[in-house]
């Protein structure tokens, strides 16, 4: 009779190795999964009491009007703006031109340069 011989101690490192990835990613995934559903809400409920403060809302901020500010200049704002975006990119044709290159013969890669071709 013959008997198929195991090494034990391999398998249970094996198994260790296992169990040791499988907790690490479903921890982190447990983790990622706890912050972004309950981290994530008071941290802009923080954020929002500290930049707008606990009483003040949006509609509530007053937008103070310079009688200086015209249409005439925003419309000037707004053309340089356009002529900005739009000098930044260069005007090309649509033409493509696809040349065949000629390889000439290399040494290098041939088959039967290889050194099991001993005579």
């Amino acid at each position: 009779m013959t008997y198929l011989l195991i090494n034990t101690n391999t398998i249970s490192e094996g198994y260790v190795i296992l169990f040791t990835g499988l907790f690490i990613v479903f921890s982190a995934l447990v983790t990622l999964a706890l912050v972004f559903n309950y981290g994530l809400p008071v941290m802009l409920y923080v954020y929002n009491i500290i930049t707008k403060g606990k009483d003040k809302k949006v509609s509530e901020i007053k937008i103070k009007k310079d009688s200086n500010f015209t249409g005439e200049i925003s419309a000037v704002i707004g053309a340089a703006i356009h002529m900005y975006t739009s000098e930044q990119h260069d005007h090309e044709s649509a033409i493509l031109t696809i040349k065949q290159v000629k390889k000439t013969y290399s040494p290098w890669s041939s088959k039967i340069y290889g050194i099991q071709n001993r005579l």
